[in-house]
């Protein structure tokens, strides 16, 4: 069985027709909704460890890692899916535009494939260096680039000098990852058996489209300074950098939009080599994302560090298996980003000798069982914990005064994980990780207070029944003490079964089983 997984980062499922697209926009996504029409379309999937890296650390080793460890690299006892489907036979190949890969403090995710391929230039990729040719102030007030000094860190400049030459469609970023993706088909689709992996960094921010995209949801002049194509994390309501006006959000989630339907044009081309070669006969194809996007939802932009609502959480996983007995139709069941990792292995063949926290979803696709977990935690490291029996989500605030403890067998920067790595003040060595035998750095991550600002978070406690109110507007916690309990209970059972460290339950003013 080949496997072909394909991640669409940021991609809000509430934009999807596939999920009944309760929006205000007609977004049109013709090949994602054929692949849905013809895969089946899970319902009730949730994001694990957040966002980007943690993310990828999930489906490409199947550790959850948010209750132990920041963002960061492959860990030398993991043992990631391309490793493992290379070791037995795969011929594996690695196309993305996802720069973090290959950033501070996130390597390893690409090394252990026969082949791989970086798109340079999304975001801020450290890229180019010449200064622009022709500054468009315009455009890099629609970045909302602030004027800091070309060396400095997060530099917004250094978009606007990775796409300078941007000229055409084809230029863009989703057309060259999935371009890239076609043609490695049209010349590989031989071999006895492949894993393709698709890391598209579209259609995360900046929302920036070739013009006749830009143009397609909106009235606004694209090329309005005052019309942001990447806002910066917040509150769009409350006075300070993220405030937008009703026009500018909806210009937002109109780039947003635009986005969404280049990805899916360009999406569409590897679709056709999949019909062309009839791969669907022998190929496994698994469409996911990593985390939704906030797009003026609840007042909030981007992911900032605030309650992780469904926007966020409850993201799309569409999945076709030749042998699957819900392809065309909806699966209902609870299933996380850790679970893709077994999923892939189980469809290649490959048992699992190590322990993880992935439970492959093949038995839900091929109608052998009816469900595979419980519950499905989720959250940022160091920040609140989340959990979800699929009927309600429950979110339990951190005390931000309780110590958290990085746990890695690397130093890291678990605060600001995309700068150069701290060496800690203090550092203690054991076995603390309950799913492997290694011995692992533990440290103290700490807030700088030059940081501590911009770590300020607006998470709360709540209980919500997303069933009935799919858009968590009605706060339950005080009012359904029956399920409060219960969704407490859920809670402890599931960090008794992860063997979560005791400061974790320390920052939640809770106490272990």
């Amino acid at each position: 069985m080949n496997v072909i997984f394909i991640t669409i980062d940021s991609l809000n499922r509430h934009f999807l027709k596939a999920y009944g697209q309760p929006i205000e926009l007609d977004v049109k996504t013709p090949n994602l909704d054929r692949f849905a029409a013809k895969a089946a379309v899970f319902d009730k999937h949730y994001v694990g460890s957040l966002p980007c890296i943690p993310a990828r650390r999930e489906f490409y080793t199947g550790i959850q890692e948010f209750l132990w460890r920041a963002w960061g690299p492959v860990e030398a006892y993991d043992v990631p899916v391309a490793r493992a489907a290379r070791q037995n036979g795969y011929v594996t190949q690695f196309i993305t535009d996802q720069f973090h890969h290959f950033n501070n403090g996130s390597h390893g995710y690409f090394s252990d494939y026969q082949g791989f391929e970086l798109i340079r230039g999304h975001e801020l990729d450290a890229w180019k260096t010449a200064p622009l040719q022709n500054p468009d102030t315009p455009f890099l007030k629609q970045l909302k680039y602030g004027g800091q000094p070309e060396t400095a860190p997060f530099n917004r400049l250094a978009y606007a000098k990775n796409v300078e030459h941007l000229k055409e469609e084809i230029d863009f970023f989703a057309p060259k990852v999935f371009t890239s993706a076609a043609e490695w088909l049209e010349s590989n689709h031989t071999h006895e058996k492949f894993m393709l992996v698709v890391d598209s960094y579209d259609v995360h921010e900046p929302f920036h489209n070739p013009d006749e995209f830009a143009s397609l949801y909106t009235e606004e002049n694209i090329h309005d300074p005052d019309m942001p194509l990447w806002p910066v994390y917040g509150n769009t309501q409350l006075d300070g950098h993220a405030k937008l006006n009703e026009r500018q959000v909806a210009f937002v989630r109109s780039q947003f939009a635009a986005k969404l339907t280049l990805v899916d044009k360009w999406f569409g081309k590897v679709l056709d080599k999949l019909d062309e070669h009839r791969l669907w006969d022998n190929t496994m194809v698994i469409v996911t994302s990593d985390h939704g996007h906030f797009l003026g939802e609840k007042g909030w932009m981007g992911k900032p560090a605030c309650t992780t609502y469904n926007v966020l959480a409850n993201i799309p996983l569409i999945v076709w298996h030749p042998l699957g007995t819900h392809n065309r139709k909806r699966i209902s069941a609870l299933s996380s980003s850790v679970d893709v990792y077994a999923t892939m292995l189980e469809a290649m063949g490959i048992g699992i000798k190590h322990q993880v926290h992935s439970r492959s979803l093949l038995p839900l696709v091929l109608g052998q069982a009816e469900s595979v977990r419980d519950w499905a935690l989720y959250g940022y490291f160091g920040k609140a914990v989340n959990i979800t029996d699929g009927e309600y989500t429950y979110h339990v605030a951190p005390n931000t005064e309780a110590p958290v403890y990085n746990y890695s067998t690397m130093y890291m920067n678990p605060v600001a994980s995309m700068l150069p790595v701290n060496v800690p003040d203090k550092v203690e060595a054991g076995r603390y990780l309950p799913y492997t035998d290694a011995m692992v750095w533990k440290y103290e991550a700490k807030v700088p207070e030059e940081f501590k600002a911009f770590f300020k978070s607006h998470y709360e406690t709540a209980l919500y029944h997303v069933q009935e109110d799919a858009w968590q507007n009605d706060n339950l916690l005080d009012r359904e003490p029956g399920q409060l309990r219960r969704m407490k209970q859920l809670l402890l059972v599931a960090l008794a079964d992860m063997q979560a460290p005791a400061e974790v339950y320390e920052r939640l003013g809770m106490t272990a089983r």
